[in-house]
């Protein structure tokens, strides 16, 4: 996440607004203009925060957790007036995370949830830090789901229940799923079969 940001920082001339809990990394403006914010120092929560970051006219916007339906559904707000909203969610799966934030929000508006969703979101990416095989460090295991037009059907009519056979088979639009990240870094000998154990 911190390097997608660093590359619009070089590459674009935007204004990215963080909210942190805690800030973890202090960005050097190259190209842009930026604002971090923490919580409980500059701000008493994601959602107060994110209600008056719009009056500072920001192109993106990071947020380091979605944890509760206001922080969930301000981001989806944000998204839907066209600023670029990047986030995180605690979940295993591409899948996951759609199932995880629909499921913030009270069954009764879960059906439009889901289609603001599926018209807001770009991507998912999931990740998780396994063993290197000289055991000296961690390296990345990744999943890329894209929001295609399938990926789009899908959350609006199972809630993501289709996701991983979809990325499964949309490997031309540059979608990966963990297992055949894990598979090449298997086949380049950069991890041992017994760190992915649980996944195969």
């Amino acid at each position: 996440m911190i390097a997608m940001l660093e590359y619009i920082n070089q590459k674009k001339h935007e204004h990215i607004i963080t909210i942190e809990d805690p800030m973890e990394f202090i960005f050097t403006p190259k190209n842009c203009l930026i604002s971090q914010r923490e919580l409980n120092i500059d701000t008493l929560s994601y959602a107060a925060a994110m209600r008056s970051v719009v009056r500072e006219d920001p192109n993106v916007i990071f947020i380091g957790e979605i944890r509760d339906p206001e922080t969930a559904e301000a981001a989806m707000n944000l998204a839907e007036t066209g600023h670029l909203v990047f986030s995180t969610l605690h979940t295993r799966s591409a899948a996951s995370t759609v199932h995880r934030l629909v499921s913030l929000f009270p069954s009764d508006i879960q059906e439009s949830v889901k289609d603001r969703l599926a018209a807001s979101l770009l991507g998912v990416q999931s990740q998780f830090l396994v063993q290197t095989s000289d055991k000296k460090e961690r390296i990345g295991l990744f999943e890329l789901m894209l929001n295609t037009t399938a990926i789009k059907n899908d959350i609006r009519k199972n809630e993501g229940k289709q996701i991983g056979d979809i990325i499964e088979t949309s490997r031309q639009h540059g979608m990966i799923t963990h297992i055949e990240y894990a598979k090449r870094l298997l086949a380049d000998e950069k991890i041992e079969e017994s760190e992915i154990d649980w996944l195969l």
